[in-house]
């Protein structure tokens, strides 16, 4: 990280503040140059060239080092107030504090870039490594379901007359389940290449919290054939206004997301919940959990569980987190203490009348 984000500062503005501190700093040196010296002075000015060296690009730092040299001859090298030196010593002094000013404001300017560039190809390896990632998890998570697709549709054309029925029926179901397979995955990417690009406007409208996770449950139903969902609608629920859109995906992520990084048989529980100015929504899951060192980690863009069996793009819970940021809401995760996570949603929203006249 750039000390203070200093070089992204305009040069005029980079000319002018490193002029400004020389001159600051030498001002107060001028106030107390009897008590510490004029060639402690150079030594201060000299430290000053180095913070501008941290600080800004190489010429506002070469021009701080040539003043600073100028201003130590004209106001501390005896006599003071004009140009001239009258030691020997002192034309030595002033000259290899001329030649120092300029090597520490070059050497440190080039370990601060030679610092950057290191930092860059951290990054771009960790970028790269982000990116093999995603390949690896999308060779499995978009060949799977095409393979599916490309074997059941060549299984029907090879046999048109030989299948029954009901493996005809079993193959054009692999087919469906395969395609919201894909469907899904799809999705995932297109909600992430929207968030990245600050694509994201939250479509506000009144809607049913209850409708939405029935709809949420019903699209997961394929997946939670080892699953028990439990939701049990909450009555006198006012509608809500939030981007319906944007509150649904987010219910289907954290419901698959359940799913798929749970046992077989574990129960996943959905509660609404609301006050004066939000709506709650929690996931409830009685599974293994998180382990504590990874919970920080679980909303980063491709991040999957380290021995995760699963499959998964790492994707759905930074997209929870992007779509419900987008919506000035926040989310909370923790693992209960009986075991299992549970996830929490607050989002700010309007209600309907039925909701005022509850709380009169």
């Amino acid at each position: 990280m750039e000390l203070l984000k200093t070089r992204k500062y305009s040069k005029k503005n980079q000319y002018l503040i490193s002029v400004l501190l020389v001159v600051f700093t030498a001002v107060l040196c001028f106030f107390s140059v009897d008590l510490v010296g004029y060639r402690a002075v150079a030594l201060i000015l000299l430290l000053v060239v180095s913070v501008n060296a941290i600080l800004f690009e190489i010429f506002p730092v070469m021009l701080s080092a040539l003043l600073s040299a100028l201003i130590w001859n004209f106001f501390f090298i005896p006599p003071i107030l004009n140009w001239q030196i009258a030691t020997a010593e002192d034309v030595l002094m002033f000259f290899m504090y001329f030649v120092i000013a300029f090597i520490n404001a070059v050497l440190t300017y080039q370990i601060r870039k030679f610092e950057r560039k290191e930092r860059e190809q951290k990054e771009r390896e960790k970028s790269i490594k982000l990116y093999n990632s995603l390949l690896n998890s999308l060779s499995h998570e978009l060949r799977t379901p095409i393979s599916t697709i490309i074997g059941a549709i060549d299984t029907i054309k090879d046999n048109p007359t030989k299948l029954s029925d009901h493996n005809r029926n079993e193959l054009y179901s692999e087919i469906e389940i395969a395609s919201f397979r894909l469907n899904r995955q799809v999705e995932n990417l297109l909600s992430m290449s929207r968030l990245e690009a600050g694509f994201i406007q939250p479509k506000i409208d009144w809607c049913d919290l209850n409708e939405l996770v029935f709809s949420a449950i019903k699209d997961n139903e394929n997946d939670a054939k080892d699953h028990k969902i439990v939701f049990t609608p909450k009555e006198n629920m006012p509608l809500v206004k939030i981007d319906s859109g944007l509150t649904e995906q987010i219910l289907f992520n954290l419901i698959h997301n359940a799913i798929q990084h749970t046992p077989k048989n574990t129960t996943i529980i959905i509660q609404l919940d609301d006050n004066l100015t939000h709506c709650f929504i929690e996931v409830i899951d009685n599974g293994k959990g998180f382990p504590k060192n990874e919970i920080e980690y679980v909303f980063d863009k491709f991040y999957r569980l380290n021995k995760s069996a699963t499959g998964g793009t790492g994707l759905g819970l930074s997209i929870v987190k992007g779509f419900t940021e987008a919506m000035n809401g926040i989310i909370f995760l923790e693992n209960r203490k009986e075991g299992g996570a549970n996830f929490t949603l607050k989002i700010p929203c309007e209600f309907s009348k039925n909701k005022n006249s509850e709380n009169e």
